[in-house]
């Protein structure tokens, strides 16, 4: 059985990004600072697989590090949206056909936005959704990898959690490494600013 991966958290003072993280479609624009990192999204970039769209997106910009076994990944997003579908978020991927995503979605207009998760399954993604009042700006994301499975839960103060998703990744093994971290995307146009204040990585279950 392989070892657990070592806890991380992300140093937000502006120091060089930790060696273990890397860049899945780097955007034009990010940096590091003054207690969070600020990621500029580029245009028609997102992840999504096929489902009643028909189209199939994998170049969103994802920050990840490579991690085994159980875990708990945690950060906490204030975005300033701007097209409609503007998001940033969570993710783990096994691969480019099975991977798990959770962020408020922006909607234009008077319409709510919507705070939701997104589990891709033998490249078909699904989309199940709640609404989230404009007024909140500021959302904490918690994805708890357990075996095969992911629960995934939210917070508007970082302390008290509601679980919103519990889905199983069918390609996952539980013993070999997948990809885990923070990602941010424009599928209409770019222009959306998302500063992310947290990113915990932890070991094992709650």
């Amino acid at each position: 059985m392989l070892a657990p991966t070592p806890a991380f958290t992300l140093d937000l003072s502006g120091a060089p990004l930790d060696a273990r993280l890397r860049w899945h479609c780097e955007p034009p624009d990010w940096r590091v600072g003054d207690g969070r990192l600020r990621v500029a999204t580029a245009a028609g970039t997102d992840f999504w697989q096929r489902t009643h769209y028909g189209f199939e997106a994998d170049n969103g910009h994802f920050l990840c590090l490579e991690a085994e076994g159980d875990f708990v990944l945690t950060t906490c997003v204030l975005g300033q949206p701007v097209h409609q579908y503007d998001q940033a978020g969570l993710m783990l991927r096994v691969s480019p056909s099975c991977w798990i995503k959770t962020s408020v979605e922006f909607e234009p207009a008077e319409a709510t936005n919507r705070l939701g998760a997104v589990v891709t399954n033998h490249q078909y993604s699904d989309w199940s959704t709640q609404p989230l009042a404009k007024s909140v700006d500021r959302v904490w994301f918690r994805l708890r990898a357990e075996g095969c499975d992911c629960i995934v839960e939210t917070s508007l103060d970082g302390r008290h959690w509601e679980q919103i998703r519990m889905a199983r990744l069918q390609e996952r093994d539980a013993s070999l490494p997948v990809q885990c971290g923070l990602y941010a995307c424009s599928p209409k146009a770019a222009g959306y600013l998302a500063d992310f204040e947290l990113l915990s990585f932890q070991p094992g279950r709650l």
